[in-house]
């Protein structure tokens, strides 16, 4: 028995092990039960993962009850790495959930739930055919819906966003099967191996298909609309486990069609793709530069970083069938360094979101204020987390989206290849996104950090707050570890991930000095390290004299000059979520729609006296305004008038079935 093949069977075995602990245990063992057994599953793929990502070979072979071939299990170096990416996120969630959902009063479902989510993650990237796929897809999908419902009965609103996430989730699984399917009758078989060599016509079908079905489960637009409902009504580890992990099976999905399945496929794919992801990255980080919630400013920021592992994804095809081989090679790396990256510092957030919410009961933004000093652990890790996701130097996010931009610069004038005037428009077309969403992401984070964790506490929720239990900071800090380490320490894992997809990693990506990374094909390089020893030096001196002058120089505190005459500001007088961001909602009023409602009271004496003023403003996607709600409505009004036929009559029922086998009869007789 190989390595691979015992992982993959201990997995399996552990996570039914965990189904029957949930089913059977006490509830006030069932949270570290489940939770411990979960964590061991995350371990064994995270191993099982590392080991596929190293070249080691095997797999395990299950054969069916049913009459159809048995399923095959035997990830490669990409399926590995992805094995890895959901893994880490695991153990993550994991050891949070311990903590946040202990107790008499923990779902049962939910951990039945757990187990099952985390073993179908980690089987889908190890599926060698499409019906394995497919059936380790679904069980993903079911344990992702049980968890998200688990809560149902508590809140209305939980309801409503299963409804929405078991829809997308099957219109997805269709367009996935469909393309599948398409791909099986152009070659003969349901074997990855034996899904390539197939003619153009049904190779374009499949491609326009399967994307569809990945890019919903990867929150791309517009499939996206489940997003802002599903992971702010989730529970926050169960949030982070979507964002951070699930969402990265589509993106498998995404590059094993693209790299694997169809290789080579016509320069429109890679253009469609960029065209998918940008838009994506866009639209996702303006809706998130604008949300006073918390989470729905993280889910809508997933969709922006899904966008830009696309954007790279896209960009890899075009330059590869323009023989730009080393900047193709650069992208697709850059691509699955920020898959990589999302999920360590969205999976952070999402778990400083929940300790948040733990200790305030609050999600609005603008309730919140002055956790920093009450929570100091949290605000560390949300910090840091912040970082990653605003791209800013000695962190993950900075590292991936630097190497987007280089093979998206060089991209159109490397290694002597002719390349189209469409390849030349979108390449400077894709630079102005990234920049454009970096950009925005800053405004975003600097917001959800400062009008949280800074200033004074807007409500008596904010004011009372304490830092959580300590298995939850244990894993803020193993998550906000990583994100400083895939900064600090590029090179190796840049390197490793290199060895997924290209077929020269030297080539494309190599290890420098302290774990810098290089890009021999570009001609770019970066040190972190060397970054930070150079700022050091910098900052040190002006630290240094700062210093010497307080004390040499000392100053007086005296009442703060615009406060009208009061030594401290109120926390009315701050900056809230809603203000910061306001004028970004002016400025992109035509894509965003806000609505605005303006409520004035007037005092009892007269009504030229105003004592209040309330003005509330909601951003709503447009996509679900636009596109959605009408296709909803007409389902519903066809829905009345079918009610009518079905009114519950069994006479009626019966003429039907009467009527029904009348035609057959008759056009079988034809």
């Amino acid at each position: 028995m190989t390595g691979i093949e015992a992982g993959l069977l201990l997995q399996l075995g552990l996570g039914a092990l965990a189904v029957v602990t949930a089913l059977t245990a006490a509830p006030s063992l069932r949270s570290r039960a489940v939770g411990i057994l979960c964590t061991l599953i995350a371990v064994t793929g995270f191993l099982t993962g590392l080991g596929a990502m190293l070249g080691a070979t095997g797999g395990l072979r299950i054969s069916m009850a049913l009459p159809m071939d048995p399923l095959v299990l035997a990830p490669d170096r990409l399926g590995g790495l992805f094995m890895l990416i959901v893994s880490g996120v695991g153990i993550l969630v994991s050891l949070y959930s311990m903590s946040s959902t202990r107790g008499p009063d923990a779902s049962r479902t939910a951990w039945v739930a757990m187990p099952m989510f985390l073993v179908g993650m980690q089987l889908v990237p190890a599926a060698t055919d499409s019906v394995s796929f497919l059936l380790a897809w679904e069980v993903m999908t079911l344990g992702s819906t049980m968890l998200l419902l688990a809560d149902h009965a508590s809140r209305a609103t939980v309801a409503s966003a299963g409804i929405w996430y078991s829809a997308m989730s099957q219109l997805s699984f269709f367009f996935i099967l469909a393309g599948f399917a398409v791909l099986a009758a152009a070659s003969g078989g349901t074997s990855f191996s034996n899904l390539q060599a197939i003619e153009p016509g049904p190779a374009n079908v499949a491609f326009v298909l399967l994307l569809l079905g990945f890019g919903g489960k990867a929150e791309l637009v517009p499939l996206h609309v489940w997003v802002p409902r599903v992971l702010p009504e989730a529970p926050s580890h169960v949030s982070a486990a979507m964002s951070g992990a699930m969402v990265k099976i589509g993106v498998y999905g995404g590059l094993l069609v693209c790299v694997r399945l169809l290789p080579d496929g016509p320069a429109w794919w890679g253009i469609a793709i960029m065209g998918v992801g940008g838009a994506s990255a866009l639209y996702g980080i303006l809706q998130a530069s604008v949300s006073s919630d918390l989470k729905v400013l993280l889910a809508y920021s997933t969709t922006e970083n899904m966008g830009l592992v696309f954007l790279g994804l896209g960009a890899s095809m075009l330059l590869r069938g323009y023989d730009a081989q080393a900047a193709a090679d650069a992208a697709l790396v850059a691509a699955l360094l920020l898959a990589v990256s999302h999920a360590a510092f969205k999976s952070t957030l999402f778990l400083g979101a929940g300790a948040i919410i733990h200790a305030t009961g609050e999600r609005n933004l603008d309730r919140l204020g002055g956790l920093g000093a009450r929570m100091p652990v949290t605000a560390a890790a949300f910090g840091i987390a912040s970082l990653g996701a605003a791209a800013i130097p000695i962190t993950s996010g900075f590292v991936a989206e630097w190497m987007l931009l280089q093979s998206l610069i060089h991209g159109g004038r490397l290694d002597g290849a002719v390349v189209s005037v469409a390849a030349s428009v979108a390449m400077p077309l894709a630079v102005a996104v990234v920049a454009l969403t970096a950009g925005l992401a800053l405004l975003t984070f600097v917001k959800a950090y400062g009008i949280a964790f800074l200033a004074r506490p807007r409500s008596i929720e904010a004011a009372d707050a304490r830092e959580v239990p300590p298995l939850m900071q244990l894993s803020l800090a193993l998550g906000a570890l990583f994100v400083l380490a895939l900064g600090l320490l590029p090179g190796p894992i840049a390197a490793l991930v290199a060895h997924t997809v290209s077929s020269n990693p030297g080539a494309a990506v190599q290890s420098v000095g302290l774990g810098g990374v290089s890009l021999p094909g570009i001609g770019a390089v970066l040190d972190p390290i060397m970054l930070v020893v150079l700022s050091a030096l910098v900052a040190i001196p002006v630290i240094v004299s700062i210093i010497v002058s307080a004390r040499r120089y000392p100053h007086r505190t005296v009442d703060l000059p615009w406060g009208g005459g009061g030594s401290r500001a109120r926390p009315r007088m701050q900056y809230t979520a809603t203000s910061y961001a306001e004028p970004l909602v002016r400025v992109f009023d035509d894509v965003l729609k806000p609505s605005r409602d303006v409520q004035v009271t007037h005092v009892a004496e007269s009504r030229y006296l105003v004592e209040r003023v309330r003005v509330e403003q909601r951003v709503s996607d447009v996509f679900e305004t636009r596109l959605y709600r009408p296709v909803l409505n007409l389902v519903q009004r066809y829905g009345i008038v079918v009610r009518h036929v079905a009114n519950g009559s069994i006479h009626r029922y019966l003429s039907y079935s009467f009527v029904a086998l009348l035609i057959v009869l008759i056009v079988v007789s034809l």
